[in-house]
């Protein structure tokens, strides 16, 4: 298993009144909040069609972002399963809290196996992670629902199978999208985007201002003086 300590001096961290402003919107609002700022394309930054939200009736998550690759097809080079390689649980706790783990099945065929079942979960939920981003699979879905405990899949599994960590810590992949350690991750029913922290603080304001301007074209749209003219002049305002 690949990996080393990193210390937690490295990461930025928003204030526990930005983290919470920004944790109260809902992911398509951050990702058109992000559009605005012109940072990156439009087709990048989020996951894409074929992540599951396991619990979409969950409030959003928000969370500084842990890294592992996994497998399940094999048995790992060494020992026999994955509690018997605990060491990654001290980089968890290097990056801040509260905590989102990313998991890459690097498998020919991700979702094998899942490495996280109920029992992990809870030792996650114990570590301050709010959840967990995997193209590859979870179980036991119906016992970690009270958990409050978020999950995005790939699949789901039966069986945890050869589950083992191959590396700790550096980027991974989840479809498209390249996470690192630290990256600032918001998600909820609709998917998973990953939030550039020197635009977070600005986020929420301008998610309320274009929420605001959606809304008064909606309200248009329900006025008996609509018309097609009046609605291009309200969209060209936008």
């Amino acid at each position: 298993m690949q990996g080393s300590m990193i210390s937690p001096s490295r990461y930025a961290v928003l204030t526990k009144e930005e983290f919470q402003d920004l944790k109260l919107l809902d992911s398509c609002s951050v990702a058109n909040a992000i559009e605005r700022f012109r940072v990156q394309l439009r087709n990048e930054g989020y996951s894409e069609g074929g992540l599951v939200c396991q619990y979409p009736s969950m409030l959003p998550v928000l969370g500084y972002a842990v890294t592992l690759k996994v497998r399940s097809l094999s048995p790992p080079s060494k020992g026999r399963t994955f509690f018997e390689h605990t060491d990654w649980w001290e980089a968890l706790l290097a990056v801040p809290s509260p905590r989102i783990l990313i998991l890459q099945d690097m498998d020919r065929l991700p979702g094998a196996g899942a490495l996280i079942g109920d029992l992990h979960a809870c030792i996650l939920k114990t570590l301050d992670c709010s959840g967990v981003i995997t193209n590859g699979a979870v179980r036991d879905v119906k016992r970690i629902e009270s958990f409050d405990f978020q999950m995005f899949s790939g699949s789901l599994s039966v069986s945890h199978a050869y589950s083992h960590i191959v590396q700790v810590g550096g980027p991974v992949q989840i479809g498209s999208l390249e996470i690192s350690p630290g990256d600032l991750i918001h998600g909820d029913c609709h998917g998973i985007v990953r939030v550039p922290k020197e635009l977070a603080a600005r986020i929420p304001a301008t998610a309320s201002a274009l929420r605001k301007k959606e809304e008064e074209v909606m309200s248009y749209c329900h006025s008996s003086d609509f018309s097609l003219e009046g609605l291009r002049d309200l969209l060209a305002e936008q």
